[in-house]
């Protein structure tokens, strides 16, 4: 009998998907990592383990114990998750305007949320600080995917591997959004590796300065404005993303990445997040740009039902002035007949 012994175990593993109509229209194959299926419903599941394992390990995270973290929701739901898996208190430090979905995700999970203004990094009350300050008062395990790297062994240990495998060592280039690094760092790491010719690529949304950093080795925003994608777009160099290995960058506005993920629901079912969109949009033009016939793979990095209330909502898309395809504004309700 094959069987996990436990959630924590279930994390990794996800399958490829074949993006038919990005692969159409490039001539290439690109692929997606679908990282939903995780058991918490995202790539961060990942990172969450092999902090928690890691802690374990080394004895600052001992039976009974919290953890505490910042973040923009998925990386706390993986570490609620986890935690409540393996017995430890969880408290999340969150900014107020991540959505709905995923805070009532993180109180399903039992993690005590503590929200807090959303302000820049450099801000004191930033809530990356503020959860340095409430785990050092606690005593508790900060786990800090930041700096953290075994946020990057993650994928090192893993996404990269598994990517390999997958495509039988035919694959000519990887496409990655950058949030706290790990992801990007630790799989580049080990594709490269393994085969060094492999293109690897940012997708950077506007308003994050690693488009800048690794095209021209400067902490700058090129474009004024932000982005409505959560979780991703970074201003400083953290511990993770030191030593990744990126050849190319490419800035992707939300138009951009909003009508990938528009396509992607309405021609392939594929409901997805926003740093979805912009990771496809990122592969979209890497295969323009290397031509037809390569094999590009990024990542899937979460399920849209987190974004129900903001992306997947017309009147948020409105707000931005951004546009909404027919089916997500006329709704699919049948109304029964009148008797």
């Amino acid at each position: 009998m094959s069987a996990a012994a436990d959630i924590v175990e279930a994390i990794g593993n996800t399958p490829l998907i074949k993006l038919r109509g990005p692969s159409e229209r490039t001539g290439c194959t690109i692929l997606g990592k679908a990282e939903w299926l995780n058991p918490g419903m995202s790539v961060k599941d990942r990172a969450a383990k092999f902090m928690v394992l890691d802690a374990e390990r080394r004895g600052v995270l001992k039976p009974g114990g919290t953890v505490v973290e910042g973040t923009a929701g998925n990386t706390g739901i993986g570490l609620a998750m986890v935690g409540r898996a393996r017995g430890y208190r969880v408290v999340i430090v969150i900014p107020n305007t991540q959505t709905r979905e995923k805070k009532d995700t993180l109180r399903l999970f039992g993690a005590e949320l503590v929200e807090v203004p959303a302000v820049p990094f450099a801000n004191p009350n930033n809530y990356v600080h503020v959860a340095q300050r409430l785990a050092d008062r606690m005593g508790a395990f900060y786990a800090n995917q930041w700096d953290n790297t075994a946020n990057r062994q993650s994928h090192i240990e893993g996404t990269g591997p598994e990517i390999w495998a997958q495509t039988g060592g035919r694959i000519d280039g990887f496409v990655c959004a950058i949030g706290t690094g790990g992801t990007m760092a630790g799989t580049s790491i080990f594709l490269k590796s393994v085969r060094s010719e492999i293109t690897v690529a940012l997708a950077d949304p506007y308003g994050a300065k690693m488009h800048a950093w690794f095209t021209r080795g400067e902490l700058a925003v090129d474009v004024e404005g932000g982005s409505i994608t959560q979780g991703i777009g970074q201003g400083r160099v953290t511990g993770n993303i030191d030593g990744a290995l990126v050849d190319t960058s490419f800035r992707i506005p939300d138009p951009e990445a909003v009508a990938v993920l528009d396509s992607l629901a309405s021609n392939e079912g594929l409901m997805l997040g926003g740093s979805s969109g912009v990771n496809v949009a990122g592969a979209i033009r890497l295969a323009e740009e290397m031509g037809p016939g390569h094999t590009l793979v990024t990542l899937l990095c979460d399920h849209g039902g987190r974004y129900q209330s903001q992306l997947w909502s017309p009147e948020f898309r409105a707000s931005k002035g951004l546009s909404s395809p027919d089916w997500l504004t006329r709704g699919s309700d049948i109304q029964p007949p009148l008797v």
